[in-house]
């Protein structure tokens, strides 16, 4: 076992020497020579604690190594231990541990070559199904989703194979492999099969199972899918389930998102109004997430609400909106849509107002290092303030227009 483990790593190891010059690379040592007389000869002591202690100690040495972020500095160590006749079981170890350390370089190429030689070695190993689901991680990392996801798929028909004792450990290890084949599903927009895989991933009833990650996820693919009916199922079920969740604020926007594509415009509003009006304290655990979602959820369906001419319900979320943030450069732009609003409800004293609130204000709109947006949004509500000065003029003019030419008709009349 050791001449062959020897052979098969012969290659990898003598070609760290010949890629990236920038990285320091262990010197390959000449497999060739190495035969029963010059191995070295700690493996002939005839204590085999006292062996089994010094093979320990060069694997806790790499281990540290890697954990200092040293990972040359590893791989020489375990170069070091693979070129003795150390007894199989720290062979092994080593051999596991080279993988690592030459993926932590990073050197995904090589990592995959000695995972594969450590299969070819110990594929009936307990280690084997992990090794796989490495490989599989190490693959998607790589962007090779076919082979990913085949390693993954390796990692339960091996782990069934094996018919091991630790019936967990190799339990969580199949739904991890799961897990991770929806999200490379995912990952690669294939949203269709990744909402497949969850749906069924949810069904599993493991305390190892994150299912609040899962579930934010099968939300997500649905709502890319449009699959609106299932998305507002989905969405209830995780409110309801994980109400202190980071991800609450992005579920309840997708929420109103699916309730307005299929006309439910009120219950789409009383989303986005309770991700708006949420409690301070719980804005204050995620501020830059709530403030994203609370901002794009007011922005969607209030301006959704105004095209389709429902002004009332727009000026609610707009208003909700504009107590969001008192910086000016975040209140204005609001100020102008509830302007709009309340010109469409023709209540124009209140219009003015609010275009009054953003012209009185130039001076920091229009500062030095202000976007120019914002200058644009104070032209345009000084605009909109001439304008309804003037079609206030044009109404009044017209009305007594009206008013002298009643009075002439029925003046005639009269006579």
């Amino acid at each position: 076992m050791q001449y062959i483990l020897i052979g098969l790593l012969a290659t990898t190891v003598a070609a760290f020497a010949q890629t990236d010059p920038a990285i320091e690379r262990p010197t390959a040592p000449d497999f060739g020579t190495i035969t029963s007389s010059n191995l070295a000869p700690v493996a002939h002591d005839t204590n085999q604690e006292a062996i089994n202690q010094y093979f320990q100690l060069q694997l806790d040495v790499a281990a540290r190594q890697r954990h200092d972020r040293s990972p040359t500095e590893a791989i020489r160590t375990l170069v070091a231990v693979l070129k003795t006749n150390a007894p199989t079981e720290f062979q092994r170890k080593a051999l596991f541990e080279l993988a690592l350390a030459t993926q932590d370089i990073p050197d995904y190429v090589k990592a995959q070559q000695i995972f594969a030689q450590y299969l070819h070695l110990y594929s009936d190993d307990p280690s084997a199904p992990e090794v796989l689901l490495r490989q599989g991680l190490l693959y998607r990392e790589m962007g090779v989703t076919t082979m990913a996801i085949s390693k993954f798929y390796g990692v339960m028909s091996t782990a069934l194979k094996l018919k091991l004792d630790n019936i967990d450990y190799y339990k969580n290890l199949v739904l991890q492999s799961q897990v991770e084949i929806a999200d490379t599903y995912y990952l690669e927009g294939d949203f269709a099969d990744s909402a497949d895989f969850y749906t069924r991933i949810l069904k599993v009833d493991s305390p190892s199972l994150n299912k609040e990650i899962v579930l934010t996820k099968l939300v997500r693919s649905l709502s890319y899918l449009s699959n609106n009916v299932e998305t507002i199922v989905r969405a209830n079920m995780f409110l309801d389930q994980f109400t202190n969740s980071t991800s609450v604020p992005e579920v309840r926007f997708l929420l109103a998102s699916a309730y307005k594509a299929v006309g439910r415009n009120q219950e789409a509003m009383k989303q986005v109004l309770t991700l708006l009006q949420t409690e301070q304290a719980n804005v204050q655990k995620n501020p830059d997430v709530w403030a994203y979602w609370q901002r794009r959820a007011g922005n969607q369906i209030a301006n959704q609400l105004y095209k389709e001419a429902d002004y009332p319900d727009a000026l609610e979320i707009y208003q909700c909106m504009a107590a969001l943030d008192d910086s000016i450069h975040w209140k204005a732009p609001v100020w102008y849509q509830i302007g709009l609003v309340y010109e469409q409800l023709q209540q124009w004293d209140k219009a003015t107002n609010y275009y009054g609130r953003i012209t009185a204000k130039q001076k920091e709109l229009t500062a030095a290092g202000s976007p120019p947006s914002l200058a644009e949004v104070c032209e345009m509500a000084q605009w909109r303030t001439d304008y309804i000065a003037w079609a206030e003029k044009a109404r009044l003019s017209n009305h007594e227009f009206q008013r002298s030419a009643l009075y002439s008709t029925n003046k005639t009349s009269i006579q």
